[in-house]
């Protein structure tokens, strides 16, 4: 039996101990906050309540504080946000990379802690939040910058921002009206709401309008339709049968449904119930069997081209004369075969491409099953070069590569009028997967002032005007096609001239607010003469 003496130490310890369980319960909850805000469904207002919980919950704590709980809101972030990947190879390397990818969410931990409480913190917290993003999005392996908070923010009012400062910009107005909040939520707590004082109530209060008046005043720049040229495009979704690992059935099986669908829209061409399109757009790995290599496939793509009137874009694999090297290609291809093609540059780790694949056979057979693809290089444009518009220049981001920034703006750099993203998602079965990209889609819409065409093998297949709006969309597993009349736009935006600088600018912020943080810390700590430095308690230590 516990004597009393005892019984309190115990209680003393739990009561010590019970902060830091709360403290990790908010992050968690802050984390499940992200998650909610990103598609299928609508609540963007989520993003910034997250950033507001973990900003409070690590703000006046230390550095290994503040990277517990960091990495705690990124657990419960990234595992439900990136559960689609054990669809395809299983438990392990679903939750592998959510750890992964919540390590960089504690090093954003550990930075706010050091930066909130200081003069301007919520102005260091977001561009630290976008530099943790940056990071993620660059190593290991190339990055994976699935989830920014720019993606989450399709539906919401911040989308405007993305004309001027594209995907780091919207991430950055997320983040700044996320750390206003906190602040402003740890000003009212402390009772010194009251006070007009600039760094308590006014600072934080501007962090939280900035953004929302900066994307009222960027409204108008963004363009629907509107007057002007325009292009008819069509987009095939031929759907896939689940065949499992059979790959040779399944690929037969995917080039027949494409054809398929190609026809069926020929034949509403022919009675009136459609107009013929100037290009049509397949989804990635729509003809796995090579055109190029194998003839009758070549000449039933190119009786489809003929059957619509115009060329085809088709996702297939290109082969390197070498024999050795082969590339994810979308191949234009029409009554005379193969015309210009865009070789995929930005191949996905462990997918296309293993790295280390005898270290990580180790934990896994699944790295026998990823493919070996050759980097591709180029621009990211093609031209349908036969049809109504030979010439019409299309900037091509396959699947994986819309998450990254460089893919759209080398290809409208290079003078991309319209953008394509086609993908294949049928590996991952009923996921949200789809629904997550096309939310990357339709900020790079916005970001670029261009039409975007995505077609996917199983959906969703859908059209995006330049002011991110869903014209139309298929549903998913099942055949359809889309076509629509469609502006094309030649001008560029800020957002595209810009580049990479937006980027740069928010890392140098980050490294002068965690100098600030620093130099406060330091501050701080001469001020207090030795003696009367109190031990720090178990709570302050976390």
């Amino acid at each position: 039996m516990s004597t009393p003496n005892e019984l309190r130490r115990r209680t003393g310890r739990l009561a010590r101990r019970w902060p830091v369980a709360g403290r990790t319960v908010a992050a968690l909850a802050a984390g499940l906050l992200l998650f909610a805000a990103f598609p299928p469904g609508r609540n963007w207002w989520a993003a910034p309540l997250g950033v507001a919980v973990l900003v409070v919950v690590v703000t006046g704590r230390r550095a290994r504080a503040g990277f517990w709980y960091g990495f705690v809101a990124g657990a419960g972030f990234c595992i439900p946000l990136l559960v689609w990947i054990d669809e395809m190879v299983g438990a392990a390397p679903w939750l592998g990379l959510a750890i992964v990818c919540a390590l960089y969410y504690g090093v954003f931990g550990a930075v706010a802690a050091r930066v909130a409480h200081v003069r301007g913190g919520p102005l260091w917290v977001a561009s630290a939040w976008v530099t943790a993003e940056w990071a993620r999005s660059s190593v290991p392996f190339g990055g994976f910058p699935w989830g920014r908070l720019a993606f989450s923010q399709a539906d919401g009012p911040l989308l405007p921002i993305a004309h001027y400062l594209g995907a780091p910009g919207i991430s950055f107005a997320v983040a700044l009206v996320g750390a206003g909040l906190a602040a402003l939520a740890r000003a009212a707590v402390s009772g010194r709401t009251l006070r007009l004082h600039w760094r308590i109530v006014v600072a934080p209060c501007l962090a939280v309008l900035l953004p929302l008046g900066a994307a009222i005043a960027a409204l108008p720049a963004v363009h629907g339709s509107g007057p002007g040229p325009t292009v008819t495009v069509a987009a095939i979704q031929g759907d896939v049968p689940r065949l499992g690992y059979n790959f040779t059935t399944q690929r037969e099986a995917v080039l027949d449904n494409h054809l398929a669908e190609t026809q069926r829209l020929a034949a509403d061409i022919a009675a009136g119930r459609a107009t013929r399109p100037d290009v049509v757009i397949w989804p990635e790995n729509s003809s796995d069997i090579p055109p190029e290599n194998v003839p009758e496939a070549g000449a039933r793509i190119s009786a489809a081209s003929v059957a619509v009137g115009a060329p085809i874009l088709v996702g297939t694999v290109h082969w390197a004369a070498d024999g050795q090297h082969y590339f994810n290609s979308m191949i234009m291809w029409d009554a005379r075969g193969a015309g210009e093609r865009h070789d995929k540059a930005i191949l996905q780790p462990f997918g296309e491409t293993m790295p280390m694949r005898s270290f990580f056979r180790h934990f896994s057979h699944y790295v026998d099953y990823a493919s070996n693809f050759s980097k591709g290089h180029g621009d990211g444009v093609v031209h349908p070069g036969s049809g109504p518009m030979p010439r019409l220049p299309i900037g091509v981001a396959t699947c994986y590569e819309v998450a990254f920034d460089r893919a759209f703006q080398q290809s409208v750099a290079a003078g991309a009028q319209i953008l394509t993203v086609p993908t294949n998602n049928a590996t991952f079965g009923h996921s949200n997967m789809t629904w997550q990209q096309l939310g990357m889609s339709r900020i790079r819409a916005v970001e670029f002032d261009r039409e975007v065409v995505v077609a996917a093998t199983t959906g969703v297949s859908a059209l995006v005007r330049p002011d991110g709006v869903v014209t139309a969309h298929t549903a998913t597993w099942t055949p359809a096609y889309l076509e629509a009349t469609v502006p094309l736009r030649s001008t560029r935006t800020p957002a595209s001239r810009l580049g990479w600088w937006v980027q740069g600018v928010l890392l140098v912020l980050t490294a002068v607010g965690l100098a600030a943080g620093i130099r406060h810390d330091r501050g701080s700590a001469r001020a207090i003469p030795p003696a009367a430095k109190p031990t720090p308690t178990a709570e302050e230590a976390t």
